[in-house]
């Protein structure tokens, strides 16, 4: 499985810095490039979850941040399992989801589809296999166009290294964000159809 440390090595491919001698980046420095990036692709494209929690008797609201990665409520089923889907309204606000319905639930569990960031790290990660170079590239612009800034204030570099740095960093944000805006074009039908009702 990838892990944050193959996305990093990628990265500095990306940037020619595979020198651990005399490396242009620390590795803090590239994982918070590629934190960012993530960021990015997750606002973008985020991934598809669900989670089923116990509702709290007599009491409409759950706190989104019982969902890992919440970034979005697509739809909330209870009772579950039901066939058709039995969902129910809802409304999100300040980190607290409100379940709409006529009478306050009674501690039945509800499951919750949601939308939700990736997740990268030393065990793992959610990013398809297919968006890990633009991730990877998306990381490494980030980094380029940070260098710029600061080898633009350097002795010795001038400007001509810091528009190298810059013109070739922001080639690659383009790059992966064109990458993004054609999977999101690609993505097949998911959550995103599922509309709950209206009170």
């Amino acid at each position: 499985m990838t892990t944050l440390a193959d996305v990093r090595t990628l990265v500095r491919t990306d940037l020619r810095d595979l020198d651990a001698g005399d490396a242009r980046w620390s590795d803090a420095e590239l994982d918070r490039h590629v934190a960012r990036a993530l960021a990015e692709l997750s606002r973008a494209l985020p991934r598809e979850a669900s989670a089923t929690l116990a509702t709290a008797s007599g009491s409409r609201e759950v706190a989104t941040s019982a969902l890992p990665g919440f970034l979005a409520l697509e739809a909330v089923e209870t009772p579950i399992d039901a066939f058709p889907r039995a969902t129910v309204p809802f409304r999100v606000w300040a980190g607290t989801i409100t379940l709409e319905t006529p009478s306050p639930p009674r501690g039945e569990r509800a499951r919750f589809r949601y939308l939700a960031a990736h997740t990268l790290d030393a065990s793992g990660s959610t990013v398809p296999a297919e968006l890990e170079g633009a991730l990877a590239g998306g990381a490494a612009g980030h980094a380029a166009i940070a260098r710029a800034a600061h080898a633009i204030d350097r002795l010795g570099t001038g400007e001509d290294a810091a528009g190298r740095f810059r013109a070739w960093g922001e080639g690659r944000l383009r790059a992966f964000r064109e990458a993004l805006r054609e999977r999101r074009r690609a993505r097949p039908l998911g959550l995103g159809r599922l509309t709950p009702p209206t009170a």
